[in-house]
């Protein structure tokens, strides 16, 4: 299973949202958002989480969606 974290438009900036983000993180633009949302997903997949982003537009639409995956390739074979 994998985390999801959101990135939506608030009245007073821009909220980040997610499975372990207890109750939310404000920032003034989407992009700082968006930057932020990455470095966690990064985070999380350095720890062996995958993690998806979602990013909406003002009006509700995505804009983009975005996967952080493990890089597997440091695992042992059998």
């Amino acid at each position: 299973m994998s985390f999801t974290i959101v990135v939506r438009a608030d009245q007073d900036g821009w909220r980040l949202e997610g499975d372990t983000v207890e109750s939310g993180m404000m920032f003034r633009s989407g992009a700082d958002a968006e930057i932020a949302a990455r470095s966690l997903a990064e985070h999380y997949a350095d720890a062996g989480q995958p993690t998806e982003i979602e990013v909406f537009l003002r009006d509700g639409s995505l804009a983009g969606r975005y996967v952080s995956v493990p890089d597997l390739s440091n695992l042992d074979e059998g």
